[in-house]
């Protein structure tokens, strides 16, 4: 089983093989924790991404990692589902996205990996069932991903974390 923790801060600055970023369906950039990361790595993460697109909500597709900070070889992206309400199957795509991520994690040999709190931000999931979700599907996906670190923006994405790791 993968061992999760949960941090609070800056995801570009993470000790990982791979980090995930809350991708856009153009994989070139976007706001939020994707704009920090494309920030980070520079240009070419883009370049990379219009070369893989369109990647759909709940799939995932790696690229190089670029200029980010060694031992992060990898950036994988996922698209997550905008909340609409619980109606247009949003927690089944979110959870895929987990789970994909760390499918590609697998691929490319990562064996720790870190995520963000996906489709929470503008795309408007709900944080408490978004979290909910994260936890569940890391906790029962088989994989070869030693450790995921959940890393938090927010206080309140950090506690709501916290609070369902800690119940392990």
């Amino acid at each position: 089983m993968v061992d999760i923790e949960v941090v609070r801060g800056d995801i570009t600055e993470e000790n990982v093989d791979a980090v995930v970023t809350a991708a856009n369906e153009s994989l070139m950039g976007g706001g939020g924790v994707d704009g920090a990361i494309h920030r980070a790595a520079g240009a070419r993460l883009a370049e990379a991404g219009a070369r893989l697109a369109p990647c759909h909500a709940g799939d995932a597709k790696a690229t190089p990692a670029f200029d980010l900070t060694p031992p992060v070889r990898h950036v994988i992206h996922t698209v997550g589902p905008v909340w609409e309400g619980g109606i247009a199957d949003e927690s089944r795509i979110l959870a895929s996205c987990y789970r994909r991520g760390l499918e590609v994690a697998d691929e490319l040999g990562a064996r720790t990996v870190a995520f963000p709190a996906i489709a929470t931000g503008v795309y408007g999931y709900p944080p408490a069932e978004a979290a909910r979700i994260a936890v569940d599907t890391i906790r029962s996906a088989a994989t070869s991903v030693r450790l995921v670190r959940l890393v938090a923006f927010d206080e309140d994405t950090y506690a709501l974390l916290v609070s369902l790791v800690d119940t392990a």
